[in-house]
């Protein structure tokens, strides 16, 4: 199959050609900003789907739009009639077209011509008008306010917002490329041009801005967003796309004393927190038990034993762990537990705790496992 993408180039296109260079039996041929119309024709002569990407939406001046978003699709539309061709043609218009604006009219104008191209050759034309799209290689200051405020957020930034209450509809990019994608093997059963992608969100400029400063700020709070909101998780992705190759990595506080470090790594109100810790050679960490908290200990460095008691009994369980067979112990409430550096070498000890530290509040009663140990 032959496919063609114009705006190549642009932000949608250039995910969407990396998807369709994954498909099996789909040869792309891109179609950019400044290319010749002869390249356009060649493409034109031989391909099986267009995706129609290419137009501006912040040009120079306001002539731009005609030329642009109706002018190239009446080009297309006029070589393929002249040459008796009907691909299957996908067009990303904008929701945009329902608003007298210079933008809108134009891409409700392009609409137009290919309603008519789909009416009288009984080509098969899909139209999606689109939201605002976010998602990674946004251009900001162009493309959506999500790339605008992205970008401004991670280079130490603070973001301008006029209106907190102004809504927004919002469609993710990798949820417009499986879109876009599907139609590849799509064939309709009725004359319906215009197809919804396949989720979108609803929010305000507000709200939008809430959970991005939440993103930035999880280096300093350590606190991961609920990412089982989909809306969440994509901005936490696409926020990261804007960081700087120099500001991939951030430093985190140890906390130091004679027994070694503790370094909290993550957190989080929904899935609890995962934190590191280093022991040197012949140190006992814990000894107390908790009631609700739950806890799971992992040794990524050395070997340690695990000792446990349940609170009322004598009986002391034993788990000796070490970094030759990875494994996971799980604290239950109501043991008390410690655990106890057998090298003679400082170990290294993932855990993760069911819920964040409240210093108000910690669960956590001291008790030894080993009532004579000192």
């Amino acid at each position: 199959m032959n496919v063609l993408v114009t705006g190549a180039g642009g932000f949608i296109g250039k995910n969407l050609i990396e998807r369709l260079n994954r498909e099996e039996d789909v040869s792309v041929s891109q179609y950019h900003h400044g290319d010749d119309l002869s390249l356009l024709y060649e493409h034109l002569t031989d391909t099986d789907v267009i995706y129609h990407l290419a137009g501006v939406n912040r040009p120079q001046n306001n002539e731009e739009f005609a030329s642009v978003n109706r002018g190239l699709t009446e080009t297309i539309i006029t070589y393929l009639k002249e040459h008796h061709k009907t691909p299957k043609i996908v067009f990303s218009s904008s929701t945009q077209a329902e608003r007298d604006t210079p933008y809108g009219s134009s891409k409700k104008a392009a609409e137009e011509v290919l309603k008519n191209y789909s009416l009288k050759t009984g080509a098969d034309v899909t139209i999606y008008r689109l939201p605002g799209v976010f998602g990674k290689w946004s251009r900001p200051h162009y493309n959506s306010v999500v790339a605008t405020f992205c970008h401004e957020l991670a280079h130490g930034r603070d973001i301008d917002i006029h209106d907190v209450n102004q809504p927004l509809e919002l469609v993710y990019i990798d949820d417009v490329v499986d879109s876009f994608t599907d139609c590849l093997d799509q064939h309709k059963t009725d004359e319906t041009l215009y197809y919804p992608i396949n989720q979108s969100f609803h929010t305000t400029v507000g709200e939008l801005a809430k959970k991005l400063y939440e993103i930035r700020d999880i280096r300093t709070s350590l606190i991961i967003p609920n990412l089982s909101d989909k809306l969440t998780k994509c901005l936490y992705t696409t926020y990261l796309s804007y960081l700087d190759p120099d500001n991939f990595s951030y430093n985190l506080p140890a906390h130091q004393d004679e027994r070694g470090s503790l370094v909290e790594l993550v957190k989080s109100r929904h899935a609890g927190q995962i934190f590191m810790s280093t022991s040197r050679q012949g140190v006992i960490r814990g000894n107390h038990y908790h009631h609700t908290k739950v806890e799971k200990f992992c040794v990524i460095k050395g070997a340690a034993d695990i000792h446990l008691r349940k609170i009322g009994s004598d009986e002391v369980i034993t788990y000796t762990i070490s970094d030759q067979n990875i494994e996971i112990v799980d604290i239950p409430p109501g043991y008390t537990h410690s655990i106890e550096n057998i090298t003679d070498h400082e170990i290294t000890v993932l855990f993760w705790a069911n819920e964040l530290f409240d210093p108000d509040n910690p669960d956590t009663i001291r008790l030894r496992v080993k009532p004579d140990e000192r």
